[in-house]
């Protein structure tokens, strides 16, 4: 006897059949993950998230948790595109990818760099508080150092510096890291990358004002960005992303949101199907979890990414499974995401 995910029953204890007339038609199969990062990244050392399985194969639902439930509604849209509609077809086989270097001493930023599965492109992160420019500068060093002159360095700030702060510190940085391919979101807002980016000769990426704004095309009229940064999960699956590309009219960056292979699987589909991918992408993230929800985790060889679709396992699941506590505040927000999408109405 089969289960709806079609595995053996009871191989699967984990997975939690959800009445529909609760949340409306969502897949009846889910499991609910919780892993140790290994490095503190956006300000969490443990990230968790909802997968659902469907149709097509596993989605995830991972919003973080300062994400209220509207906003969060996109990211349960792109889960239910994967679990229930699948992708559109490739146009490569494979996708390159930059390792990215937390806030980390130099020391451990080079040895990232250098296991990084020969990505040749690095995306380090810059701003965190308690941080000086200082530090910044020797973690660039160490990256450059362990790249080597041919390798590409772009820089993440997460939006943390107004336009004076951004001016200088983009430039010393640039310095430091013996030449920037671009900065991510130095600044907040669309004015400031605009001025930003009049004002420097390092490229700006827009990533926060695409994917939290109420009208990403606002980056486009106010030229104030070389390059966009597209996360599959904020911005409501492969297909939304696809058409926003093409509106925007940018080179794009297909980039992680912090998920497990199984959302990184859904921004690999998004490069895949991208008509032009001039950029290596920030997809290369697994490696900053403990554990995967999949046994043949999406890890960087050669600096690409494959494009597949793994598969999580009832091993896989039970390892990281998350506690009663955590599961039920998914299952209580799953239908707070729900009602904001309107699912099946």
């Amino acid at each position: 006897m089969r289960n709806a995910a079609g595995a053996e029953a009871g191989t699967l204890p984990i997975l939690t059949p959800m009445p529909f007339s609760a949340v409306g038609r969502l897949p009846a199969v889910r499991a609910t993950y919780s892993v140790p990062l290994r490095t503190r990244f956006r300000g969490i050392t443990v990230r968790d998230g909802l997968l659902l399985r469907g149709d097509a194969g596993w989605g995830e639902v991972s919003p973080f948790w300062d994400y209220d439930a509207a906003e969060s509604a996109a990211w349960l849209r792109a889960g239910l595109e994967a679990a229930e509609e699948g992708w559109p077809e490739p146009v490569r086989s494979a996708v390159p990818v930059n390792v990215t270097v937390p806030a980390v001493g130099p020391e451990e930023a080079h040895r990232i760099v250098r296991a990084s599965g020969g990505c040749t492109t690095a995306k380090v992160k810059v701003a965190e508080p308690g941080q000086s420019v200082a530090q910044e500068q020797e973690r660039l060093e160490a990256v450059r150092d362990a790249l080597g002159p041919a390798g590409r360095i772009r820089v993440d700030a997460n939006a943390a510096w107004d336009l004076g702060t951004a001016l200088e510190r983009v430039r010393l940085l640039d310095r430091a890291a013996g030449g920037l391919e671009y900065a991510e979101q130095p600044s907040a807002t669309v004015e400031e990358l605009a001025a930003l980016r009049r004002r420097t000769d390092v490229p700006i990426a827009a990533d926060e004002s695409i994917r939290r704004a109420s009208d990403p095309l606002a980056v486009r009229r106010a030229e104030a960005a070389d390059v966009v940064v597209l996360k599959v999960q904020p911005l409501g699956g492969v297909r939304s992303c696809l058409r926003l590309a093409e509106e925007v009219g940018l080179p794009v960056v297909v980039s992680s949101a912090l998920e497990s292979s199984v959302g990184i699987a859904a921004g690999v589909a998004l490069a895949a199907a991208l008509p032009e991918l001039p950029y290596a992408c920030g997809l290369a993230t697994v490696h900053l979890f403990e554990h995967d929800t999949v046994p043949d985790p999406l890890l960087p060889v050669d600096g690409a990414l494959p494009v597949r679709r793994p598969e999580p396992t009832a091993d896989s699941l039970a390892a990281t499974r998350a506690d009663d506590d955590v599961a039920a505040r998914w299952s209580e927000r799953l239908s707070e995401m729900a009602a904001h999408l309107e699912v099946a109405r």
